[in-house]
């Protein structure tokens, strides 16, 4: 056990993970904050984020607050003494009294190579944009939208069949071993060296909106298997065949010899169904009925009216 009260602060997976890591090396966590639960299913239960559940196996005691703008919310939790306060994906931005509670201030661990990619969804739009490589970056928050110094960047390569949680996951496991790293550092050194980030090279990674899951077909085939694989597993990427709803988990570009409507049903085989795209086909190889499981496009279409011609649209009609 180290002298260092370490503060923590997330909400997803890709926090949970180094809230873990952080414990399992022995640093004192006296509070880990984390979004209030959220209903979920068709009961509508309370659904406890993987933090809370990280925070509840370590015996940690946790602060869900809606707000953290309540001044009485606040007090009390500046009235817990910190060293520094880890944030991972938290989903609340740190007002000044919170940025200025611990000792040592606040470490943001963020999902890309800033200054690339500030913001909400950076592993999603990294893939989508069709960059090569990302990283984790260590960052000292100040009040900005994850403009302060870098404490550490570790740069990872995208591979060209990147999904968003493959991803996910690599860099969920480097933050984890960089936020270790980095505490123990300033636990002997009692401080962190760190610098201002590159003055150009800055780009936003908005938030992922709802009606961006649909897939818009009159968009060119390289877009759409990018923006498919940055959304898979989360939020994923629907459509319709034959009048179904169904999520899109593998699909790849084919390439066409003729121009075709965007969204037609080009081929329908048990590898897979080739719908025109503005420029190109997507071949898709594995979708999920909503309600049901994954499955390859064989399964899907045995016993289903899906032919060639027909339009990857809500009613499943025949294209002009």
């Amino acid at each position: 056990m180290t002298s260092l009260r370490v503060g923590f602060a997330g909400t997803p997976a890709f926090a949970a993970r180094s809230l873990s890591a952080i414990l399992d090396a022995g640093f004192s966590v006296p509070v880990v904050l984390t979004r209030p639960d959220k209903p979920k299913g068709r009961g509508q239960r309370p659904d406890a984020s993987e933090v809370k559940r990280a925070a509840l196996a370590g015996g940690v005691p946790i602060r869900q607050p809606v707000s953290l703008r309540v001044p009485d919310a606040v007090d009390e939790l500046r009235s817990v003494a910190l060293d520094v306060l880890v944030v991972a994906a938290y989903g609340l931005i740190l007002p000044p009294d919170v940025l200025a509670w611990p000792r040592h201030g606040c470490l943001n661990i963020h999902a890309s190579a800033l200054p690339r990619w500030r913001g909400a969804a950076p592993i999603q739009r990294a893939i989508e944009a069709g960059d090569r490589s990302t990283g984790v970056t260590l960052m000292q928050m100040d009040a900005g939208l994850d403009t302060g110094p870098i404490v550490s960047l570790l740069e990872v390569a995208i591979h060209p069949r990147e999904t968003g949680g493959s991803l996910h996951d690599k860099l969920a496991a480097i933050g984890a071993k960089a936020i270790v790293d980095a505490l123990r550092r300033l636990d002997v050194d009692g401080r962190l060296d760190a610098r201002p980030q590159p003055a150009t090279g800055a780009t936003y990674a908005k938030k992922i909106e709802r009606e961006e899951s649909r897939i818009d077909w009159s968009l060119d085939a390289a877009t759409l298997d990018r923006r498919i694989r940055a959304f898979e597993p989360n939020p994923g990427s629907f459509t319709y065949l034959a009048g179904e709803r169904v999520k899109v988990r593998t699909a790849m570009p084919v390439d066409v010899t003729r121009a075709t409507a965007p969204g037609t049903v080009l081929s329908v085989a048990s590898g897979g169904i080739d719908v025109a795209c503005g420029r190109g086909a997507l071949r898709i190889v594995e979708l999920q009925p909503a309600g049901g499981r994954p499955m390859g496009v064989g399964a899907f279409v045995a016993g289903r009216a899906l032919i060639p011609g027909l339009h990857a649209g809500e009613l499943g009609a025949a294209s002009a």
